[in-house]
């Protein structure tokens, strides 16, 4: 499996949200996680990949916030497990595979 590291865009927006004084916690908790991961192969906890889901679906967030939130959300470890959908076979939502 590739690694990801947070890109130099994401970093700078990163570094913004953390030292801006009117950025609530949830965002700089956010920030901070992505800014934790740009030079090394680490992955993001439960509890910051939790944090940054709710940042990026509250409306009222900066758009340096999101893209970090985003860039700690996409460096999370996938929750899929082996099976690969609901343990049937049928296809899912959009039908079966011709």
């Amino acid at each position: 499996m590739a690694t990801k590291v947070t890109s130099a865009k994401a970093a700078k927006k990163a570094s913004s949200v953390l030292s801006s004084k009117s950025t609530g916690k949830a965002s700089k908790t956010a920030a901070g996680s992505a800014l934790s991961q740009t030079k090394s192969s680490k992955t993001t906890s439960t509890k910051a990949a939790t944090v940054a889901s709710k940042v990026l679906r509250d409306g009222r967030t900066s758009k340096a916030s999101k893209t970090a939130a985003g860039s700690t959300l996409s460096q999370a470890p996938s929750k899929k497990s082996g099976g690969g959908g609901g343990g049937t076979n049928s296809g899912g939502a959009r039908g079966p595979r011709k």
